[in-house]
């Protein structure tokens, strides 16, 4: 059942644009449209041109492309209508302010519309997630999975999962119900092989290295290495820009700085740490401190070393101690000779950032490497840690019926396993969860 009353927001950005957008939904929309124009509803779904007045002084406040969208074939499944207007600040405030004095009307909060679009049926909460990763999506990557999953694949994945769930219990319920009747002796195999089946596609499916959440939310990529080795100027390197001061002081760079980068279509989170060293300097140390939490908790980590005061045996300790994905020697146009040892020879990249020699293949294994770790599969990802909590929830319970110790056990398990992939669409029990996914919704969405 949808929300009480009529809603309005300005659906585009605030400020001056060419056009902006006001929508309206609800039962009032059509009453609202006919008295801020000239009394007739458009033909539904079409565009035409009218004046957009004020009903109490009859001020034209601008000439607007009018849409109609009758309920129940609307985005939110009630009746709704959009002013297509000019994009002038003082335009859009007119408008907005004639809406708020109209009765029944309100400011729509963040993410009403399409609530109300989920509370008609009109989507899913996956499909709702879908759409704002799409409004937010900055990479092309991001957009694909994002545009996936507004159509549907997750939710028809998991509803899949749900239908088979549900024809399992509904057997197991019959062998609870009628003990006494002639039912195969094979149905007892055939339920736990089903849901043996199901166990190994939800499996597949949580065992994806967080592909779909990387993409989501970015590839975590973290610059480390010793004192002075260039990290910072490698950072302003890949981000286009001065993000980073550099300075041949060493423990110039104290704190953990944070980039947001496209490399090759998928969206990544850069950081360039502090330079890793034995220091009585209480700052620099608790910026090392930091430096190497991050490095723990990224998806890849570039070990950058200095090619003009480079060392085997400190190279080897570094290599040993910080686990890099990949190794990379700066000032390469200051190296005397090319490193030999084993720990780095064959895998390290020799780079001069500041002459730019040896960066091309430098970037193109970064973004490989970035690929590798985001690149979505045919089946559709996983996106969010509440999709992979209930999953593991339901394949907890899938697991204690395939041990039950009697058929009321079994089939409650099956019951609880229903409810948690139930709750990722949103087709059991989600109220609590509703505030806190449409919460960072825009306004007008």
């Amino acid at each position: 059942m949808t929300s009480p009353g009529t809603i309005f927001a300005l659906a585009t950005p605030q400020g001056r644009s060419g056009v902006a957008v006001v929508r309206l939904s609800g039962p009032s929309a059509g009453a609202v449209l006919q008295k801020i124009t000239d009394g007739r509803l458009p033909p539904g779904r079409k565009v035409v041109l009218r004046s957009v007045r004020d009903p109490e002084t009859g001020q034209v406040l601008d000439s607007a492309l009018i849409l109609w969208f009758p309920a129940p074939a609307s985005f939110t499944g009630e009746d709704v209508a959009e002013l297509h207007l000019h994009g002038g600040r003082a335009v859009i405030a007119a408008v907005m302010q004639v809406l708020s004095r109209q009765p029944g009307l309100r400011l729509a909060e963040p993410g009403e519309f399409t609530r109300r679009a989920f509370l008609a049926g009109k989507m899913d909460l996956t499909s709702v997630e879908g759409l704002a990763d799409l409004i937010d999506a900055e990479t092309e990557a991001q957009r694909r999975q994002a545009l996936r999953q507004m159509g549907g694949a997750l939710s028809a994945l998991y509803e899949g999962w749900r239908a088979r769930l549900l024809r399992v219990l509904a057997h197991a319920e019959a062998i609870i119900d009628f003990p006494d009747e002639d039912l195969p002796e094979e149905t007892n195999a055939h339920l736990r092989a089903e849901v043996t089946a199901l166990l190994e596609e939800i499996d597949a499916h949580l065992a994806d290295s967080r592909r779909g959440e990387r993409l989501r939310e970015g590839i975590r990529v973290a610059i480390i290495g010793p004192a002075n080795a260039g990290k910072s100027s490698l950072l302003n390197w890949l981000a286009g820009r001065d993000a980073a001061i550099v300075s041949a002081t060493a423990g110039t760079t104290r704190d953990v700085i944070e980039v947001h980068l496209d490399l090759g279509g998928y969206p990544v989170l850069l950081a360039d740490t502090a330079g890793l060293r034995e220091t009585a300097d209480a700052l620099e140390e608790e910026g090392i401190r930091r430096a190497r939490r991050w490095a723990r908790e990224a998806d890849y980590r570039i070990l950058l070393l200095d090619g003009a005061v480079y060392d085997e045996r400190q190279t080897a300790e570094f290599t040993s101690q910080e686990n890099p994905s990949l190794v990379v020697v700066n000032k390469s146009d200051l190296m005397m000779s090319w490193p030999t040892s084993a720990t780095v020879v064959g895998e390290a990249l020799s780079v001069s950032v500041k002459s730019g020699q040896g960066m091309a293949g430098f970037l193109a294994r970064l973004e490989q490497e970035v690929a590798r770790l985001a690149a979505p599969g045919e089946a559709p990802a996983l996106t969010r840690i509440r999709h992979r909590m209930a999953l593991e929830s339901a394949r907890e319970s899938l697991m204690r019926f395939l041990q039950a110790p009697s058929p009321d056990l079994a089939a409650e398990d099956l019951r609880l396993a229903v409810r948690e992939i139930g709750r990722i669409t949103g087709r059991v029990d989600v109220e609590d969860l509703l505030d806190v996914i449409f919460r960072d919704f825009c306004l007008g969405k």
